[in-house]
């Protein structure tokens, strides 16, 4: 009653507001002139933890991950907590929005089976990829961006962008994929969608001479191949419909940093134990050998 009275004494005198709501006048300025509660002191100290840790994420984070950021520097407060504080402090993450699909299935290419069928948690790195491709809009008009993701730690480990979606585009991100995991063994199972450039003779030849085995979605069902377009979906809510690029070069800088600055290195999960892609790769290979 009194947080009402002191919100409405501009345009009402403070006795008849105090009359009205039935408290009284020397009681709201008590109200006032008291000293704030333990509890309030917290929520100022947490407040401003979690003000540093949105504006760390690039204002990305919403009240979950900013939770579970804070847990990772040993703050324990509550998701409850912070989903209040937030708004309170008129912080909030970045809303995802609809996909923009690609794909060109339109093509008389041999379809590979769906292999994955929607298992999506391999047990060891580099035993599924999962690729798809979106565009990105820069002043100079539309930029393919192909992605590989290994889907044991949701990491990106090849990405490529280009004027056209091509083959040539996906053949570029497969070849930093295999570079930037060195070894890939022989049986990895590389999943994508129907498109054109992943049935081409040149990608299939490409896949067979690592010893990949293709594995491709049923004919528009999205969830096939939900990974890959949740984490294209993520990269237009937290940077890329925020952004104007004058040129695909400035794009490509700016997606790169994405990637290789925040979203592997940073970015909290929700499936790989709330860590990001590189943290649990590395604490799967100390268990391992621990084992």
């Amino acid at each position: 009653m009194f947080k009402l009275v002191d919100a409405e004494k501009a345009n009402f005198p403070i006795q008849v507001l105090c009359d009205v709501l039935d408290v009284s006048r020397s009681g709201f300025y008590a109200w006032k002139t008291r000293a704030p509660s333990v509890r309030k002191n917290d929520d100022e100290r947490l407040a401003v933890e979690i003000t540093a840790t949105h504006a760390k994420s690039k204002k990305r984070y919403g009240s979950p991950r900013v939770d579970r950021a804070l847990r990772k520097k040993g703050i324990r407060v509550g998701k409850k907590r912070v989903a209040r504080l937030m708004p309170e402090k008129g912080l909030a993450g970045r809303l995802m929005r609809r996909f923009r699909r690609t794909t060109d299935s339109r093509h008389a290419n041999p379809i590979a089976p769906n292999i994955v069928a929607r298992d999506f948690k391999p047990t060891a790195p580099n035993t599924v990829w999962a690729g798809d491709v979106t565009y990105v809009a820069t002043d100079e008009g539309w930029a393919y961006l192909a992605v590989l993701l290994d889907l044991f730690s949701r990491r990106v480990v090849g990405w490529a962008i280009s004027a056209t979606n091509d083959t040539e585009l996906a053949l570029a991100a497969l070849e930093r994929a295999v570079q930037s995991r060195h070894r890939v063994p022989a049986g990895l199972v590389h999943h994508t969608d129907r498109g054109s450039p992943y049935a081409s003779d040149d990608y299939r030849r490409a896949l067979a001479l690592r010893g990949m085995i293709a594995s491709v979605s049923r004919t528009g069902d999205c969830f096939d191949n939900a990974v890959a377009e949740s984490f294209l979906a993520t990269l237009r809510a937290e940077l890329v419909d925020d952004e104007r690029y004058p040129t695909r070069r400035a794009a490509e800088i700016s997606i790169g940093d994405y990637i290789g600055g925040f979203y592997n290195n940073e970015r909290l999960h929700s499936h790989p134990d709330c860590l990001s892609p590189i943290e649990f790769e590395l604490k799967a290979q100390v268990a391992a050998i621990a084992a």
